[in-house]
């Protein structure tokens, strides 16, 4: 996940390529950017952003399995319901199915899990998003999806310490326009002999605030 991150008026955020170098400016703390022949002292510190996690999504879709769902709500026992769910999956003519093993029915909420004895019968009827349900003389329509099975893996929070970004606070004096003065900013912090190298990102907020995003 992305942590965020809010950069406050006159702060910039620079990420450096090399490592050492944002590390070699944090030490040096203190630094003046000449624009215009206007001088402005800013100061290099280090911060921490909020906790990141990461992790992996595994998805396993069923091929025997479909959830049913908006099943309506007839006066009779739940034993029969099931039944008729049976024999309504039962006919591979109307949008696929076949022989059911099992059914899960919930009255309460209106679902049931269909589990068909062959694998494979589940992703054909699963492709009609609404299937055919004939009871009390009436037909309904029923909606059907492939049942999932959903789990984390690799879970991991990682402290958000970026060691090749640093923050600079107390940018003032400048009347240039944000992208001129950030372009300035950029130039100095590339320059050997100010002590920089070469920048993978950067970011300057002369009014107001943003939110900026970190990655691992």
């Amino acid at each position: 996940t992305k942590i965020p991150f809010r950069l406050n008026q006159n702060h910039a955020l620079i990420t450096f390529e090399d490592e050492e170098v944002a590390q070699r400016l944090l030490k040096k703390g203190k630094h003046t950017l000449i624009l215009d022949k206007k001088t402005t002292d800013m100061k290099a510190i280090p911060f921490t952003l909020e906790m990141g996690i990461k992790f992996e999504l595994h998805v396993t879709i069923s091929g025997k399995k479909i959830n049913v769902s908006e099943i309506p709500d007839l006066s009779i026992p739940d034993d029969w319901m099931r039944d008729k769910l049976e024999l309504n999956f039962y006919k591979p003519g109307q949008g696929g199915g076949g022989e059911v093993e099992a059914v899960k029915y919930d009255r309460q909420s209106r679902t049931a899990v269909i589990t068909f004895l062959k694998p494979g019968a589940a992703q054909s009827v699963a492709r009609c998003s609404k299937y055919p349900f004939l009871a009390s003389g009436r037909c309904f329509r029923l909606s059907v999806s492939p049942a999932t099975d959903m789990h984390l893996e690799k879970f991991q929070v990682y402290c958000g310490i970026s060691k090749k970004t640093l923050l600079l606070k107390g940018i003032q004096g400048m009347d240039d326009d944000e992208e001129s003065i950030q372009d300035m900013i950029e130039i100095h912090f590339q320059r050997p002999s100010n002590g920089g190298g070469e920048i993978e990102a950067i970011k300057y907020v002369a009014d107001g605030a943003t939110w900026v995003c970190f990655e691992e």
